[in-house]
């Protein structure tokens, strides 16, 4: 889809005054299916389990329900970008890449469509869990490892793919994680990353400081920041990756609404994923960063409990036109004859 800046259109008939009189707010409010998975054993707090090694290891839990989240968010993207020649990435790649890495790859929907799409692709999807999958491609291999430690994959790779990490790292972390991306691709090769910005929009005025969603982004990015993460990876991504070294750095903006409220049909689609998706991803988003870090004191489990029921009803009330920012980088790593260019130059340049 191209990209998209200007306000979303509003269906005008997607609802009724009445509650429960219109056909699509019903559907709207309606639950999602479970999703089956295989959960390994972890730490487990607040009734959620957690994949890590550390308490601080990583604040998003790694459990049936967010696995569930996970593949819906998979969904999104792919529906977002139905109209494209390639909705799983924009990077151009060729058709026949040797080596593939995705990063953070949750239960693995991308790393398993990517295997499928290219045959000709290892594709190694890499985590700190091992996604609840019983069946891939013969070309897909999974990795628990994490990705601040020393690389040792030998083959170089021709894409490196991040997804919704937002919170991964602190900001040291992700200036070693381009820059060993950065060491292990084959010059020419690609890295690509699609982010959320966790703050909630409107372009209509329907969200009022009164929401909950209103705050809800800024109060997690401080939450984020006491935790030593950032949640606001969109806002830096671009110019940490070129601060890595990469070039022909690409940026692609979207507004992914919160909803089938929006009167474009393929928006309406999105819109009903993204608000399945918040509701299996809410607690999961929320549990550790309030009870750990919340403001003033960290929060109680009830608590949180309680706050992200208002914040369920708000997602359910068809008059908040709401929407999530979100952003695409891709960017290539110079070629042998760019960096041998680039060499001269600077011999030329420091010489005496």
């Amino acid at each position: 889809m191209a990209e998209n800046t200007e306000p979303i259109a509003v269906d005008p008939d997607f609802y009724s005054m009445s509650p429960g009189h219109d056909a699509n707010l019903q559907d709207f409010q309606s639950e999602t299916t479970s999703i089956a998975s295989t959960i390994a054993r972890g730490r487990l707090e607040n009734g959620r389990r957690y994949q890590a090694t550390k308490e601080d290891d990583y604040w998003g839990p790694s459990d049936e329900q967010q696995f569930e989240a996970f593949e819906i968010g998979h969904m999104v993207f792919l529906v977002l970008d139905y109209n494209q020649p390639n909705p799983l990435f924009r990077a151009p790649i060729g058709d026949s890449p040797k080596h593939i890495l995705d990063i953070g790859t949750g239960q693995g929907s991308w790393a398993i469509d990517v295997a499928d799409a290219y045959p000709s692709a290892t594709v190694r999807g890499v985590d700190i869990f091992p996604p609840p999958v019983s069946w891939m491609p013969p070309n897909c291999v999974f990795e628990v490892d994490d990705v601040l430690r020393e690389w040792t994959w030998r083959e170089p790779f021709d894409f490196i793919h991040i997804r919704l990490m937002y919170g991964a790292f602190p900001a040291e972390g992700w200036d070693q994680v381009y820059k060993q991306a950065y060491d292990a691709l084959e010059p020419g090769g690609w890295i690509e990353q699609m982010e959320f910005d966790v703050r909630v929009s409107s372009d209509d005025g329907t969200l009022k400081e009164e929401h909950q969603l209103w705050g809800w982004g800024d109060m997690f990015i401080r939450c984020a920041e006491r935790a030593g993460r950032s949640l606001a990876i969109q806002e830096t991504m671009r110019s940490a990756i070129e601060k890595a070294g990469f070039v022909d750095v690409h940026e692609q903006k979207y507004k992914i609404p919160l909803g089938p409220w929006p009167r474009d049909k393929l928006l309406k689609e999105v819109g009903h994923l993204e608000c399945a998706h918040w509701n299996a991803a809410l607690e999961g988003w929320a549990m550790w960063l309030l009870t750990h870090f919340g403001e003033p004191v960290p929060w109680k489990k009830e608590e949180v409990q309680v706050y992200l029921a208002k914040v369920r009803a708000e997602l359910k009330d068809p008059h908040i036109h709401g929407y999530n920012p979100a952003k695409r980088v891709w960017a290539r790593k110079p070629t042998k004859e760019e960096l041998k260019a680039k060499e001269a130059s600077f011999e030329i340049d420091t010489s005496p």
